[in-house]
């Protein structure tokens, strides 16, 4: 774990991913790359009068202001850290410069992503999850006691998810961390028996997944993995997005976005 980048907007749930990323860093020796989108519009972008550039300069000093004052934290002592202020779209930014750095990680302050106004919300968030190549952490706590020793991964067992296992179980042995894949049965949807699970897990262990998946049950994959998460005491659930679905997964019947808008936990996504 060398890089990880931290998109800010100045917000509670931007501290939030702050915060947890000094955490990480601090634990694994890696660089924090700040990320502050500096809302300029495209004509005051794209056109080179002299009021548009000193318009430019002052929001740009404001926007460096703001981030040094954000970023005296004490728990940001010790840590490098990097600051970055682009002014584009901020999932094309982030995976861009994730590209750039080759990033290990991006952690995502947010609220739920769909209710509210912000850099954490709506079509931005989604976008950010739904389009990064680098896996997404995303919080929407203050991180008190923050580790990620167990976590839960969901899977379907099918041929897909076995490049997520395979991409999960890297970066969580970087992190070290104990994987717990799950399969959730779903009584009006996919429904399985004992014995086609036995047969399932087989063939995924045989197609470069694992052996040690359990089997549990939910109304929705979603709700299952809350669940079974909360009560193993989990540290965060692992799912997988695919990019023509937004924070639909692979999962049959996919998993809708109600699990990054509504899980307590931390979750982290992988995009196939």
């Amino acid at each position: 774990m060398k890089n990880i980048i931290i998109p800010i907007d100045f917000s509670k749930q931007s501290e939030f991913a702050l915060e947890t990323g000094a955490i990480l860093a601090k634990k694994h020796n890696a660089k924090l790359h700040v990320l502050h989108m500096l809302e300029l519009s495209e004509s005051l972008v794209s056109y080179s009068k002299t009021e548009n550039k000193n318009e430019m300069m002052f929001m740009l000093a404001y926007a460096k202001k703001r981030f040094e004052e954000f970023v005296d934290k004490e728990y940001l002592q010790g840590v490098n850290l990097e600051p970055v202020i682009k002014h584009h779209k901020v999932y094309k930014e982030v995976d861009a410069l994730a590209k750039e750095i080759s990033a290990d990680l991006v952690i995502m302050g947010s609220h739920g992503l769909t209710t509210q106004d912000g850099l954490f919300a709506g079509s931005n968030a989604e976008k950010m999850v739904r389009n990064s190549d680098t896996p997404v952490l995303i919080v929407k706590s203050k991180p008190e006691n923050f580790d990620l020793k167990n976590i839960v991964l969901g899977t379907s067992m099918n041929k897909e998810s076995v490049a997520t296992y395979q991409k999960a179980s890297k970066i969580f042995e970087t992190l070290g961390s104990t994987l717990y894949p799950v399969y959730v049965n779903r009584p009006n949807n996919g429904f399985i028996s004992s014995e086609e699970f036995n047969e399932k897990r087989k063939g995924f262990a045989t197609a470069g997944g694992t052996d040690k998946v359990e089997f549990i049950a939910g109304y929705t994959v979603e709700d299952g993995l809350v669940q079974h998460a909360e009560q193993t005491n989990a540290d965060c659930i692992a799912v997988s997005t695919h990019a023509r679905k937004g924070l639909n997964h692979f999962f049959k019947g996919s998993i809708s976005e109600d699990l990054a808008n509504h899980a307590k936990l931390p979750v982290m996504t992988f995009k196939l």
